[in-house]
């Protein structure tokens, strides 16, 4: 942290409770809506935009890098990625909700009983539906990083400058599709309900606000169970072992699972972040969305480069 910086340095009940409150009070205030009888879609909506607007406000209050609030001629560009993807997810979700009844349906005929447990608490239903929602997208991510196949579409999202509120939307097209779209898929095969995918929609989004936050904030042990800024500026850095852990994008549970979580205790994530390898990736919305089909001349170019 500069010394800037630690003229404003938060205070601790700030870096503490700033995500538990905006998640808690979303959670609470959808659960108040839907059960004054709003649709469960729009019950959620305005939560998301609270949660926006008290991240981007706070990032010029409480920032974690002074440098991470500068633009770097990627507001424009994370704006229409983020547009990009809302609309995306507007149209997966009941695609994936029509396959998954169908899908649902047939199984819970084959067995005899329902896949998802309704008697449960809500609290611990919850829980249940953020890690079994997070599974396959798990995978993806790591298969992305893994296999140069997957890893052009997602090094959209590696390509950043920085990290902050609107870069959580910095996503390709095909990558969000592939990430999200077998979660829902599940979640609504297992007979979840739309009240649980409201759940599922609400907490990942403003999860992912606060993943990629420009802001002081700790979670402790909650990081245990969260896939938070603190693991995810890990996942943004430019040396590749660093790079490939903290797949999770929103529970850290299938990274400690399976041994990707990375959490050094002696020294902070780097500030400058990005693709080291690809120097010359365009950074325009347009060359973006279709940099994965150029790819060769992509890698040409930067390979002159370096």
């Amino acid at each position: 942290m500069t010394s800037e910086q630690a003229k404003r340095q938060a205070p601790l009940v700030f870096q503490w409770g700033i995500f538990p409150f905006v998640m808690g009070s979303a959670v609470a205030i959808s659960w108040w809506l839907m059960q004054d009888g709003m649709d469960p879609a729009l019950a959620i909506l305005g939560p998301q935009i609270a949660a926006f607007i008290i991240v981007a406000v706070f990032e010029h209050v409480y920032p974690y890098h002074d440098s991470w609030n500068q633009n770097h001629a990627d507001v424009s560009v994370d704006a229409r990625h983020a547009i990009g993807i809302a609309i995306l997810l507007g149209v997966i979700t009941p695609v994936a909700v029509t396959i998954g009844v169908a899908v649902g349906g047939w199984l819970s005929d084959q067995f005899g009983i329902g896949l998802w447990p309704s008697e449960w608490p809500l609290l611990a239903q919850i829980v249940l539906v953020l890690v079994v929602g997070e599974l396959p997208g798990y995978w993806v991510h790591r298969f992305e990083h893994q296999w140069e196949g997957l890893w052009r579409f997602h090094a959209v999202h590696h390509s950043a400058p920085r990290l902050y509120w609107l870069n959580a939307g910095r996503f390709h097209p095909i990558d969000s599709f592939l990430t999200f779209a077998p979660s829902y898929l599940l979640l609504v095969i297992m007979g979840s309900g739309e009240v649980m995918l409201a759940y599922f929609g609400v907490i990942t989004t403003i999860h992912g606000i606060f993943q990629h936050a420009n802001i002081q904030l700790r979670l402790g042990p909650l990081n245990w169970f969260f896939s938070m800024a603190e693991l995810h500026r890990w996942h943004h850095s430019k040396t590749l072992f660093e790079a490939n852990h903290n797949y999770g994008q929103t529970v850290s549970v299938w990274d400690w699972i399976f041994g990707t979580r990375y959490l050094p205790a002696d020294r902070q994530p780097p500030e400058e972040i990005g693709l080291a390898d690809l120097p010359a990736f365009p950074m325009t919305w347009w060359a973006q969305i279709l940099s994965p089909f150029r790819w060769k001349q992509i890698k040409k170019n930067c390979e002159t480069l370096n």
